[in-house]
């Protein structure tokens, strides 16, 4: 791997740049969840616990009191 910062705008040595050359090539953003997969994630938790509460708990009961 080569010691220098491959760039068509610049060749300087790696340990030679400025913190201020490095931002040029590095866009430091949060990565912002979009508001759909907040709501997939919402419509996924609310049909797992209607699940549980509506099909396994019934059958836990069922197969607790007489396993099979």
């Amino acid at each position: 791997m080569s010691d220098y910062l491959e760039t068509a705008a610049e060749d300087v040595p790696v340990e030679n740049t400025s913190a201020e050359t490095e931002h040029r090539w590095h866009s430091y953003i949060s990565n912002v969840i979009p508001w759909y997969v907040r709501l997939i994630w919402l419509l996924f938790w609310v049909g797992a616990i209607y699940y549980v509460i509506t099909y396994l708990f019934p059958k836990l009961q069922v197969e607790i009191v007489t396993p099979p």
